[in-house]
Parts: C-alpha cells; sequence; structure tokens
C-alpha cells in the first residue's frame, strides 16, 4: 500500500513529554524505512521510519521546536527538528529536497500504524536479525522516486517544485 493511500489524510503527532504536538495535514507522498548506518546512529534503533510530505502540511499545534544540523552521509547535513525539552527527534530536512519536504519520525505520530513504509532502503546495512516484510520493495541502497513513487505523489513533488524553483527535490 502506497503511504499516499494508507488511510485517512490528517494525523497527529508530538514529543515524549507532551510539550510539542504537531498535525500532518495531508497524506505523505511516500513512507520509507531507512537501514543506513547513519539512521541506526539517530536513532539509537535498527532504522528510522520517515512520512515524507510537504512541509506546507505539517503544523506545530503547540509548543515550540528547535531544528539542530547534524552530519549526513551526503556530506551536506540534515536538520532535525526537535522538543526543545526531551529532545525528540520529529521530523527531519535533508539537502536533496530542502525546507519543501518533511520527513515525519513515524513513530513520533499518534497512530504509527496508519503509515507503514512503503519501501526498506539501504537494507545492505540492516541489522542481520531484521526480517523485511514479504511484498514491501527493499533496496540496498536509495531508491528513485520515479521508479517506486505512486504518480499522483510525483505530482504533487512536481506541483512543489513549481511553486519553489530554486529548492531542490529529491530524485
Amino acid at each position: 500500500m502506497a503511504g499516499n493511500e494508507a488511510g485517512s489524510l490528517a494525523q497527529e503527532g508530538g514529543c515524549t513529554c507532551g510539550n510539542v504536538r504537531y498535525r500532518v495535514g495531508n497524506a505523505p507522498l511516500f513512507v520509507h524505512c531507512c537501514h543506513c548506518t547513519w539512521c541506526q546512529r539517530e536513532t539509537g534503533s535498527a532504522f528510522a521510519v520517515n512520512a515524507l510530505i510537504e512541509s506546507q502540511h505539517v503544523t506545530v499545534t503547540s509548543g515550540e521546536t528547535e531544528t539542530t544540523t547534524v552530519p549526513s552521509a551526503s556530506g551536506k547535513g540534515q536538520q532535525i527538528v526537535r522538543c526543545p525539552a526531551c529532545h525528540v527527534a520529529l521530523w527531519s530536512h535533508y539537502a536533496g529536497a530542502g525546507a519543501l519536504m518533511s520527513f515525519i519520525r513515524v513513530g513520533t505520530l499518534d497512530d504509527p500504524s496508519r503509515m507503514p513504509p512503503d519501501i526498506h532502503i539501504f537494507t545492505d546495512s540492516k541489522q542481520p536479525w531484521v526480517q523485511l516484510p514479504e511484498g514491501v520493495p527493499a533496496r540496498p541502497a536509495y531508491y528513485s522516486a520515479r521508479e517506486f513513487w505512486p504518480a499522483d505523489s510525483l505530482e504533487r513533488m512536481r506541483l512543489l517544485k513549481q511553486a519553489r524553483p530554486g529548492d531542490e527535490a529529491p530524485n
């Protein structure tokens, strides 16, 4: 099931301490589960599940966030939006899409089961004890959006890119 078909449009989420609450006002373009060693280190887990959505659809409904820049495998850095009190990572902005796109940490949603991964990526570095589900694409490294995203998600990205032509979009 494609991320943008995974249930109704709006969802809410927040940090562990409850200081920050946010709303995602549209279905994601795509949801990926990243098994790269960077995500493993940043999350302290075996992977990170990210729902990619236009930033215009992400609204902080209570509290304030802080943004930190951390190194990334690309060398271009990653901006992580966190709660300033408990420091939970809520979403990220990567250099490829910049501020146009938010990579929502699915585990911070009130009902993360509504956004299962559409693809598993960087499986070459996944932990050997992680079992990948049958029927969900898996790639040894990153993936081409043109190859895996649904047509309506590609169109949303095209429109987003058109609205702000100076920003980069994912491949």
